[in-house]
């Protein structure tokens, strides 16, 4: 093997960590969430753990500063709307929905449910151009995506259906968790355009984000629908979600430069669907198991995944 094909082997292999290290995320989240009894509190403390460490890198890194100064210059200009600044509010939702929903039915599962909802989105986020660069065509092997996404969440619970305790309507909102992550994403895009600078975005999404989740937090306790809790001992395992996420976009804002969207995206999402089977079957949540339709479900996902890829997937 040579020099560069060992070192595009490193990055793909570090592209699948770090999809495996978003499973990882999830099952952190919905444990926190399952100790405090309490979804919005446990994506308040991801959320606020991830700010933190940002805040910290920017105290030390001139660049996002700078990013911060160039998208308050592009505000100014007019050249960036004013609504797509609050894209990490998306974000909030989206970690509040998988603090929720992973204990009720598994990473994989919600793995699975949160790619179908991002393939699906993508056609919408595409054809109205939120995206950036105008509107786009929707090609019919997008479309085929979607279809095999979401028929691989259906094939996934399957075997469910008979088991009184099992929510379908978590797999709804993990589906709806995919669909608000795709479209932050987008608008996070444009966002980057302006900073130049990864981690500005998403300092920019991490302030928006736990803003968001204190407020819902302070409207519950006052409503008497919500309650603070106290932080379920020093496993710091259960505190990682936030620090997962910043390691997450230092990942991709590197590994993406050398193997491209694609790549890097097919190689995530087999991390992610992999490592969310490993935790199923090695450290599940309680009542969550392992079947051959999730498994299935699993392959047909990254088939569609694949699906929606360019035809020069394995061309370098």
């Amino acid at each position: 093997m040579t020099t560069d094909h060992a070192k595009i082997a490193r990055l793909e292999a570090l592209a699948a960590l770090s999809g495996a290290m978003i499973a990882l995320q999830s099952r952190a989240n919905g444990e926190l969430s399952h100790r405090l009894n309490n979804s919005i509190e446990a994506a308040f403390v991801s959320f606020s753990s991830g700010l933190i460490i940002l805040i910290v890198i920017a105290m030390f890194s001139a660049q996002v500063r700078q990013g911060m100064r160039n998208l308050n210059v592009a505000l100014k200009d007019g050249r960036i709307p004013l609504w797509q600044i609050p894209a990490g509010v998306l974000g909030g939702f989206f970690v509040a929905l998988q603090t929720h929903v992973v204990p009720l039915i598994g990473v994989a599962i919600y793995s699975v449910a949160s790619i179908a909802g991002q393939t699906g989105i993508s056609l919408f986020v595409d054809r109205i151009g939120l995206t950036g660069g105008g509107k786009k065509l929707i090609s019919k092997r997008r479309v085929a995506a979607a279809f095999v996404t979401v028929a691989a969440v259906l094939v996934s619970v399957l075997d469910k259906f008979s088991v009184a305790t099992f929510s379908i309507f978590a797999v709804v909102l993990s589906l709806a968790a995919g669909a608000m992550v795709g479209v932050q994403r987008a608008l996070n895009g444009q966002i980057n355009e302006h900073t130049k600078v990864s981690f500005s975005t998403s300092l920019l999404n991490f302030i928006t984000g736990t803003t968001t989740l204190a407020i819902i937090w302070l409207i519950g306790i006052l409503s008497g629908h919500g309650s603070i809790n106290g932080l379920p001992g020093w496993n710091l395992l259960l505190y990682t979600g936030g620090g997962i996420g910043v390691v997450y976009i230092a990942f991709t804002s590197t590994i993406v430069q050398h193997l491209g969207v694609l790549t890097f995206t097919l190689f995530s999402v087999g991390g992610t669907l992999i490592g969310s089977l490993l935790i199923d079957l090695l450290i599940p949540s309680h009542g969550i198991g392992v079947s051959w339709y999730l498994i299935t479900g699993i392959a047909m996902t990254y088939i569609g995944v694949i699906i929606g890829g360019q035809s020069r997937l394995f061309k370098r």
